[in-house]
């Protein structure tokens, strides 16, 4: 199964994703502020608030994969 929550592996890959989808024009999920100036930043607000719609999915040993909401991996830490 894996850890019950989110790996630094995982949210490293999240924050990546989401902020190259912000550069691109993306709409921006949090309310936009002069406190939050790169995309990194803001793609890491929006993943502490946990309103990402995304779902990890984790490959097990035999091949097979399961797939996770992140709002359940958020609520475990």
């Amino acid at each position: 199964m894996g850890p019950p929550k989110l790996t630094r592996f995982e949210k490293a890959r999240i924050v990546g994703a989401r902020a190259l989808q912000i550069s691109m024009g993306a709409p921006i999920l949090i309310e936009a502020s002069e406190k939050y100036s790169s995309p990194i930043e803001i793609a890491l607000k929006e993943l502490e608030v946990g309103i990402l719609p995304i779902t990890i999915r984790r490959t097990l040993p035999d091949g097979t994969f399961q797939d996770i909401p992140l709002k359940w991996l958020l609520s475990q830490n």
